[in-house]
């Protein structure tokens, strides 16, 4: 994902968990679905991160994302397993080669204001004036990236470069910037010019420069989402600065806002697929200190959801009854963790960069460190509790996208990766001796340095590191290999470390943008910030890379034959594991762990996007699950998905 390492999530857009099917413990949904004697669903939960701005339009963070994606809905739903159904439009189709995308916008929709009232009727051209709005430089929207991601649409990212001009010149008034940097024209591109249209009140169209076989899947970002013009040109610069200044066609309304105390959100009486919505009213609390939560206000019904961090959980797990209650958190499959090798080290000199820069491109070496690592200790770090679902043997996480029913990372180029285990000792040190003796032959000095920096605001970033340093040097011997473990910058670590390739060896962490393998490939093709291989010098990395982009080319190219791409895709992949440009490690565990009284997998589900923030489809459950029941069915749900993905 192009914004950020790590993003931004709170206890609401993580405040999600069970699946109740599984145990008997849990009411159906026919004896909960809309309370008992006529009584409101209420849930009650306690949040620690607030909001920046309710403008959906503009925001780039998780934590506004999940707030309004219960307050406006997009195109598509997604069902529990991630299939795409219809949302505000009832249906869609493309032209032969997917550049041209045309909806039909379900009637009779409402836009209503925070009490309730009706506004206008949801019409087409209510994304038009979103994408005219998030494209115009003024606006500065932190999304509007993904309106030039996959298909690119047709003069969106023009539409915002002429903007950004009229900005910096001050209407072409001046020629040079403040810093005398001369400000070059741009050729004017009108709001109309983008591909955005709506031929008439019920009908969208997008038009593409490229074919895109995924475009639906970008569309659930907030970006995408619809505005009514009228009431963005009168509230102007106020839009989404408070809960009256933004309609709602979502199934929720936002009734009570006072930012670091409370938030209402009561069920939408005039949403169009309001019978889906099972809760009637959500109250959420702030609360500073997550561990001022205790058990006892879980257990005897004050609340209905816990985020519980790692340091919080022996008092949980000290009460059975608390502990029965407790489980993870669904693996956040949205990010991809592994550790990357730096093939153009911008470190100090003390570093020995020029060393190390011989040593990165010797295979035998990257596979000596690969091989070394325990990614189940390292999970450990994290989730102690139950590491083993976090791990992954692939870039792409497991449930991400499958075809044929099956999934990808099951594709045959995955075969031999997925059989072996990646911690070897043994074959690690083999790796070591055959490295070893080829760099010694080249001049390289014996113990390597390693710089491996990690960034102080992530928790636990540095315990991790420490571990692997531990680990590596164990196995490889410190005569081999010297891991210099170094605290880098709690600000701006992106751009002062990976980016500015200050590191020799990194934990790296990459988000999808949409449901295709092409998004985890972006990071490792030309120009990208994530190892810098394609800059290498070295022969045999250069082929390696030309043999990379040439298959991940061709997928690009391959829109009418799905198992193709994928299988081109999976070869690409499995060439960066195979010959130890990366290594593998972990998906996310969100915030931990959580007891929770609702059903995440009651409702909506996508490894991308907002549709697992949403509490549409949830329903309120008597128990939370334990952490037996959570594996149990967790497992369960990957199985069955297989079955109903689309």
């Amino acid at each position: 994902m192009r914004k950020g390492l790590f993003r931004k999530v709170t206890a609401f857009a993580l405040s999600l968990s069970l699946f109740g099917g599984c145990t008997k413990k849990l009411p159906s949904l026919e004896t909960e679905e809309s309370g008992t004697g006529g009584e409101k669903s209420i849930y009650d939960m306690v949040y620690f991160g607030e909001i920046e701005t309710l403008n959906y339009l503009v925001t780039d963070t998780e934590v506004d994302y999940a707030l309004c994606s219960n307050l406006v809905d997009n195109l598509m739903d997604y069902d529990s397993y991630g299939n795409i159904v219809p949302g505000l439009a009832e249906s869609w189709s493309s032209n032969d080669d997917m550049t041209v995308w045309t909806f039909k916008i379900r009637k009779g929709v409402k836009w209503v204001d925070c009490d309730g009232n009706e506004v206008a009727e949801v019409k087409a051209d209510d994304w038009v004036a979103s994408a005219q709005y998030v494209n115009d430089a003024f606006n500065e929207s932190g999304n509007q990236y993904i309106y030039d991601t996959g298909g690119v649409v047709r003069n969106a990212q023009n539409y915002y470069d002429y903007t950004e001009y009229m900005m910096l010149s001050d209407s072409g008034k001046r020629t040079v910037d403040e810093d005398g940097n001369e400000i070059v024209p741009v050729d004017e591109v009108k709001p109309g010019d983008i591909g955005v249209t709506a031929p008439d009140d019920y009908t969208l169209v997008y038009t593409l420069d490229y074919p895109c076989p995924f475009f639906l899947s970008c569309l659930s970002y907030s970006a995408y989402m619809p505005v009514n013009r009228q009431f963005l040109n009168e509230t102007g610069d106020m839009f989404g600065r408070s809960k009256e200044n933004i309609l709602y066609n979502g199934a929720f309304r936002l009734t009570e806002f006072i930012p670091q105390e409370r938030r209402t959100f009561v069920k939408n009486d005039k949403y169009w697929d309001k019978d889906n919505v099972h809760i009637d009213e959500i109250r959420a609390k702030f609360q500073k200190d997550p561990l001022q939560v205790t058990p006892e206000m879980f257990l005897n019904g004050d609340i209905d959801q816990v985020l519980i961090s790692a340091d919080a959980m022996e008092s949980w797990m000290s009460d059975p009854e608390a502990a029965s209650q407790v489980h993870s958190m669904r693996p956040d499959i949205a990010y991809s963790y592994f550790y990357g090798f730096n093939f153009d080290p911008q470190f100090d000199a003390r570093y020995e960069p020029d060393n190390w820069r011989k040593a990165v491109v010797n295979e035998d070496f990257r596979k000596s460190v690969m091989y070394s690592l325990d990614r189940r200790a390292l999970a450990e770090v994290y989730e102690p509790y139950n590491p083993e679902i976090l791990l992954q043997k692939t870039i792409t996480p497991k449930t991400f996208v499958s075809v044929d029913g099956k999934d990808y990372t099951d594709l045959e180029p995955f075969k031999n990766i997925q059989a072996r285990d990646p911690l070897n000792t043994e074959l690690a040190k083999s790796h070591r001796d055959k490295a070893r003796a080829a760099l010694e032959a080249q001049g390289v000095t014996f113990p390597i340095k390693v710089l491996l920096p990690y960034n102080p605001a992530v928790i636990n970033w540095n315990k991790e590191c420490e571990l692997a340093k531990k680990q590596l040097e164990d196995t490889l011997g410190t005569d081999y290999i010297d891991v210099i473990v170094e605290r880098g910058p709690d600000t701006g670590f992106l751009t002062t470390v990976r980016r500015g390739g200050k590191y020799a060896f990194l934990l790296c962490n990459y988000g999808a943008d949409f449901a295709d393998p092409a998004t985890y490939a972006d990071p490792f093709i030309e120009g990208n910030s994530y190892g810098f291989w394609d800059r290498c010098e070295d022969s045999e990395v250069k082929a390696l890379y030309t043999e990379y982009a040439k298959l991940v080319d061709e997928a690009g190219k391959t829109v009418d034959d799905k198992h193709k791409r994928y299988e081109l895709f999976a070869q690409a992949e499995a060439m960066l594991v195979e010959h130890a440009v990366i290594c593998p490690s972990r998906v996310s565990n969100g915030d931990g762990y959580i007891a929770d009284r609702l059903s995440q997998f009651d409702g909506q589900f996508a490894p991308y996007g907002l549709a697992r923030s949403r509490y549409k489809g949830m329903v309120i459950h008597e128990k939370s699950m334990s952490m037996d029941e959570f594996n149990e069915t967790y497992a369960n749900w990957e199985t069955e998905r297989l079955k109903y993905i689309s």
